[in-house]
């Protein structure tokens, strides 16, 4: 099964606020407004400096996505890239579709100068957290918080 990973497109738009919406449910049983997420992703898609879409192909279909935001960090003088909204189409996983993934964004952020990759996950998502590590992304002992203003 050859995987290509490529930036994503305007025309993806459709199918990676469906996997945002599939990411949602099944890792935190959260029901993404769907006239929030397209409008959202289409922006994402539209503005390079928001963040940075790939997705992985196989046999011409989108099988998996990755999202890239940036962070600069004055402690380390260099941005930081923050790996989201990833989501691997469930009769694709455990084919290495992340793992594609992950070195394409490795690759990039290394041509880019980039000093860290780093990600959230959600804390129950045990198989996740299992491949971040499989893959050298190691525990930073932060804790995420928020406070949502919308």
């Amino acid at each position: 099964m050859p995987i290509a990973i490529r930036p994503a497109r305007p025309e993806d738009a459709a199918v990676i606020a469906g996997f945002n919406r599939a990411l949602a449910v099944e890792t935190e049983d959260h029901d993404l407004d769907p006239a929030v997420i397209g409008p959202g992703v289409e922006e994402a898609l539209r503005d390079p400096s928001k963040c940075r879409y790939f997705v992985a192909e196989v046999e011409g279909r989108v099988v998996g996505q990755t999202m890239v935001t940036f962070e600069w960090s004055d402690w380390r003088n260099g941005w930081l890239w923050w790996i989201q909204s990833v989501f691997v189409a469930p009769e694709a996983r455990s084919r290495g579709v992340f793992k594609a993934l992950h070195a394409r964004v490795v690759e990039e952020a290394r041509a880019a100068g980039v000093v860290g990759i780093r990600l959230y996950v959600f804390e129950p998502n045990a198989r996740a957290r299992e491949v971040y590590r499989r893959l050298g992304m190691r525990d930073a002992g932060y804790r995420v918080l928020e406070q949502m203003l919308r």
